[in-house]
C-alpha cells in the first residue's frame, strides 16, 4: 500500500508559528511523524531536518535565502523528504540532533540543518548555509546535490558514518556507574566557583569573549558561593556582571526585559529575541542578589521585567507565551533586526527637544551611532544609580520615547506556551512577589500555574506544548522538573498545601516513565513511550536553560527537608552520584546540580506554626533574610509535621506565632519575635 503524501508543502495543517511561518515555502515540508519517514523508505530519498524557532534571525535569513527559492526548492523537493521541527515544541528531537551535529566536529546552532537516513539516523550537518558559496561557507545548493550523490552512489560509506555517531549517541544517553563518590561537601561547591573565576571577564562582565550569554545558573552558583564563603572576588564577579547586563544594551531600557545575548564583548548590541526563559531566571537571580546588596538598579530591573513579562508576555487565560522576534518591519517596509528597538539621533531631538541632550548623554546617542550607523540605547558608560530624581526625570522620557516606539511595527510574538519555561516564570513570579511584597506577582504567578493544570494536564501527566487551543501529548523531564520547582516556589510564597501535593504527584510520573533503574541512575529527557526517537538523551550540562537533572536535585531535597521523607534525600544523592564524578572543569556546566547539592547538604529551614492571618513579621523576617537556601514551612497550630521532619512535634510558645530554624535532624530554639530571628538567619 502505497504511503506517499502529496507533493506540497503539509505546514499549513500546524499550530506552531515557527512552522506556520514556513507554510507558502516552495519547499515540500513535512512535520516531524510517521508518515513523513514512511515516505522517505518508500521512495528510498534521505530526510534534510531543519529545526529552528519563531523568533531565530539566522532562521529567517535561511527561510528567505534558500526555503523561499524556487531553484533551491526544487532540489530539495528531487532529492529529500524535508522535514521542519520547530525546536521548542519539539526540544526532544532537537537534542539528539543538536548532540550528533557536535559529535560530528560541527559548531551548534540555529537553523540546525541535518542531513538523515529514513530511519532518522544523522550522517551529516551544520547550521546556517547561504545560498551560494561565501567565504568560509559552502553553497546550499551544492551541499544538496553533493549529499543527493553521497546517498546515492555512497550509501556504504553513509551508512558507516550513521554507525559511528550512533554508537556515539547511546554511549552518551548511559550514565555508567560512577568509579567515585563525585561531590563529596559544599566546599567542593566553593573550589570550582573559584575555578570558574579564571573564566569571568572583569572588564566587561559575564564570561570571557564573545558573544555573551548572560549565564543565569552559572552566577547564580557563583552567588551562593560567595555568600557562604564570605568570598569577595566571587562577590564583586556576580555583582559587576549582572550591573553590565542591567545598564548593556542586552537590557531593553524602554519597555523591559532582557535579549537572549550580546553578540559583543560589551553587552552593547544584542541578538534582539527576548525569550522567556531567560527573563525568568535573570528576575530569581537579581532577586537573590537583590537581598543581600540592595542595589536600586537591580530592584529597578526586576520591576521593569516583571511588568514587561506581565504586559506583553502573559495572556489572557494565564500562560504565558515564548519569545518576542528579533526581526520586524523597518521604517522602509523590510525585515531587519533590530529594527523596533534601534534608534537615530535626529528621532529623539524630535521627541525630546531642549532635554534630547541631557537624555542622549546618558543613553550613549549620537548623530553617527553606536551600532551599523543607528544608536542601542544603553548606559554602559554610567553603571551606577544617578539618583532618584535624576532617574526620575530620565524615567519620563523614557516613557515619551516608548510611546512613539509602540507606533513602530512591532516583532512578532511568539504565543506558544510551553510548560517548561512557565514554570521558571511561575518560580520567579513566586519568588520576587514573596520577597518585594508585590501579591499582584503571585497572583500572575497563580493564574499562570492554574493555565498549565487546565489545559495542559492529563491526569498527573504533563504536555509539553500549547498552541492556538491545541495541547501537544509530546512531554519532557524539563516539563515537570520546572513546575515541581513552581509548585514548591509558590508553596513557600503561599504556604497552601496543595502546592506541595501538586510536587509530589508529579515526582511521581517523573519517577514512573523516565527514571532510568538499570544503569548509574538520573532521568532521561524523554519518556519511556517516546517512540518516534532513536535514542533518549541522559544529560546534566545546563544550556540556555538548566538541565532538568540538576533542578530536580534541588527539588527532591526541598521536597526532603518538606516532608522528611528519605526517599527524596535517597534519590537526590544518586542524581548527584550519577553526574558528578567529572573533573572540575566540566562540573562548571553543571551548576545547576551544584545549586541543588547545597540545598541538599546545608538548607536553611525555617519552620513557622502560626494561623495564616498570623504569620505577620516571622515570614517576611524569614523571607527577607533565609537567602537562596532557604525551605520556608509555615503550619497550622492544628496541623503536624511527618514523623521524620526535624520539627515534628513542635509547638507554639504562649500561643504565639513561633519559628523554629533547622538544620540537618535538629532545630534550634523556639523564637517568637522577628529581631531573634533575623540575628539566627544572619548567624548574628
Amino acid at each position: 500500500m502505497s504511503v506517499l503524501l502529496p507533493a506540497e508543502n503539509l505546514l499549513g495543517q500546524e499550530t506552531s508559528p515557527y512552522l506556520l511561518q514556513h507554510k507558502d515555502n516552495p519547499v515540500h515540508w513535512r512535520s516531524w511523524g510517521a508518515e513523513a519517514f514512511d515516505e522517505a523508505k518508500e521512495l528510498d530519498k534521505p530526510i534534510l531536518l531543519s529545526i529552528g524557532y519563531a523568533a531565530c534571525h539566522w532562521c529567517h535569513v535561511m527561510a528567505h535565502e534558500s526555503f523561499e527559492n524556487d531553484f533551491i526548492a526544487n532540489l530539495m523537493n528531487q532529492f529529500f523528504v524535508n522535514i521542519k521541527v520547530d525546536r521548542e515544541e519539539r526540544p526532544d528531537v532537537d537534542t539528539i540532533y543538536m548532540t550528533a551535529l557536535s559529535m560530528m566536529g560541527q559548531q551548534g546552532g540555529w537553523p540546525l540543518t541535518m542531513f538523515m537516513t529514513p530511519d532518522r539516523q544523522p550522517f551529516w550537518g551544520g547550521t546556517y548555509f547561504p545560498p551560494e558559496a561565501r567565504v568560509g561557507h559552502p553553497g546550499f545548493a551544492d551541499i544538496l546535490s553533493s549529499i543527493s550523490m553521497l546517498y546515492r552512489e555512497q550509501k556504504e560509506k553513509i551508512m558507516g558514518d550513521v554507525k559511528t555517531v550512533e554508537e556515539s549517541l547511546q554511549r552518551m544517553s548511559a550514565v555508567a556507574p560512577p568509579s567515585s563518590p563525585g561531590l563529596s561537601s559544599i566546599d567542593d561547591v566553593t573550589d570550582i566557583a573559584r575555578i570558574s573565576m579564571s573564566m569571568i571577564d572583569m572588564v566587561h562582565g559575564g564570561m570571557s569573549g564573545a558573544p555573551k550569554f548572560p549565564q543565569p545558573s552559572l552566577f547564580y552558583m557563583l552567588w551562593r558561593s560567595s555568600i557562604r564563603s564570605h568570598d569577595p572576588k566571587l562577590k564583586e564577579a556576580v555583582v559587576f556582571s549582572l550591573t553590565q547586563m542591567c545598564q548593556g544594551g542586552i537590557y531593553d531600557h524602554l519597555g523591559g526585559g532582557f535579549a537572549r545575548y550580546s553578540t559583543d564583548v560589551r553587552w552593547l548590541a544584542p541578538h534582539f529575541e527576548k525569550m522567556l526563559y531567560d527573563n525568568a531566571q535573570l528576575i530569581g537571580l537579581l532577586t537573590s542578589v537583590y537581598a543581600e546588596t540592595k542595589k536600586p538598579l537591580f530592584k529597578m530591573r526586576i520591576t521593569e521585567t516583571v511588568e514587561w513579562c506581565l504586559r506583553d508576555l502573559q495572556t489572557d487565560k494565564g500562560g504565558f507565551a515564548g519569545s518576542l522576534d528579533a526581526d520586524s518591519l523597518d521604517s522602509e517596509g523590510h525585515f531587519r533586526e533590530g529594527a523596533y528597538y534601534v534608534w537615530q539621533a535626529a528621532e529623539i531631538d524630535d521627541l525630546l527637544g531642549d532635554n534630547t541632550g541631557f537624555f542622549k548623554d546618558y543613553y550613549d546617542v549620537s548623530d553617527h551611532g553606536n551600532w551599523e550607523k543607528t544608536n542601542i540605547l544603553n548606559r554602559l558608560g554610567r553603571t551606577e544609580d544617578a539618583g532618584e530624581p535624576t532617574e526620575a526625570r530620565l524615567a519620563g522620557y523614557r516613557a515619551a520615547l516608548l510611546k512613539a516606539r509602540e507606533s513602530r511595527p512591532p516583532p512578532g510574538l511568539d504565543d506558544k506556551i510551553l510548560t517548561d519555561w512557565n514554570g521558571m516564570m511561575i518560580a520567579a513570579l513566586a519568588q520576587a512577589g514573596s520577597y518585594f511584597d508585590k501579591p499582584g506577582w503571585i497572583d500572575a504567578a497563580e493564574k499562570a500555574y492554574k493555565f498549565i493544570q487546565t489545559y495542559m494536564q492529563v491526569g498527573t501527566r504533563l504536555c509539553h506544548s500549547w498552541c492556538t487551543g491545541i495541547a501537544s501529548r509530546a512531554d519532557v523531564l524539563d516539563d515537570y522538573a520546572m513546575m515541581i520547582q513552581a509548585s514548591l516556589a509558590l508553596l513557600q510564597a503561599t504556604s497552601q498545601s496543595r502546592y506541595l501535593t501538586d510536587a509530589e504527584n508529579w515526582f511521581q510520573e517523573l519517577n514512573n516513565r523516565y527514571y532510568d533503574n538499570n544503569s548509574g541512575g538520573g532521568y532521561f529527557f524523554s519518556p519511556v513511550d517516546a517512540n518516534d526517537l532513536i535514542t533518549r538523551t541522559r544529560y546534566a550540562f545546563d544550556n540556555a536553560t538548566p538541565a532538568g537533572n540538576g533542578v530536580m536535585v534541588e527539588n527532591l531535597a526541598r521536597l526532603y527537608h518538606l516532608t522528611g521523607n528519605d526517599l527524596y534525600r535517597r534519590r537526590a544523592e544518586q542524581l548527584v552520584r550519577a553526574f558528578s564524578p567529572l573533573p572540575p572543569q566540566q562540573l562548571l556546566n553543571m551548576a545547576s546540580l551544584l545549586n541543588g547539592f547545597e540545598i541538599l547538604v546545608a538548607a536553611k529551614q525555617v519552620v513557622l506554626i502560626a494561623s495564616e492571618k498570623e504569620e505577620g513579621d516571622l515570614a517576611r523576617t524569614a523571607i527577607e533574610h533565609g537567602g537562596p537556601t532557604l525551605v520556608f514551612t509555615c503550619i497550622n497550630p492544628a496541623s503536624s509535621l511527618p514523623d521524620n521532619h526535624p520539627a515534628s512535634g513542635k509547638t507554639m510558645i504562649d500561643d504565639q506565632p513561633t519559628a523554629y530554624v533547622c538544620s540537618g535532624k535538629t532545630c534550634g530554639l523556639p523564637l517568637t519575635d522577628a529581631a531573634s530571628l533575623k540575628r539566627e538567619l544572619s548567624g548574628e
